[in-house]
């Protein structure tokens, strides 16, 4: 079946567009769901099968613990509050130049490459 079969499909039956409408955010919330569950750890319902040396099989219940991922929780916090949790950030300034690094430097590094840099005034940009 071809993209276009499947166009004309949802613009000539509303009812089959719903169903793909209803589909995608059931699968986007079930999405939502397990991404939480995984950030803040959960329990469930497990066993345990042991077999003798008799071959007789003993099934034991058990609860399972699977402890909160960090990476599920940037994940969810970084498009939640991208305003507090994104890795780049947005320095505006109105004078000066700033030195970046992304990486700790000793404070003669920081002097020798502050020293490369030129301040200059808003008055001097426009020239």
């Amino acid at each position: 079946m071809s993209d276009a079969t499947i166009d004309n499909w949802k613009a000539q039956h509303p009812e089959f567009l719903g169903s793909l409408k209803e589909g995608k955010e059931e699968a986007d919330a079930r999405v939502v769901r397990s991404l939480y569950s995984r950030a803040v750890g959960y329990s469930f319902n497990s066993e345990k099968i042991f077999c003798n040396k008799d071959g007789e099989v003993t099934r034991v219940p058990i609860i399972e613990h699977v402890p909160p991922d960090v990476t599920a929780q940037i994940f969810w916090l970084k498009n939640r509050d991208p305003a507090h949790w994104r890795d780049a950030w947005q320095v505006e300034h109105t004078l000066g130049k700033y030195l970046i690094s992304d990486k700790p430097m000793s404070e003669e590094q920081w002097t020798k490459e502050r020293a490369t840099l030129i301040d200059v005034t808003p008055e001097d940009e426009k020239n």
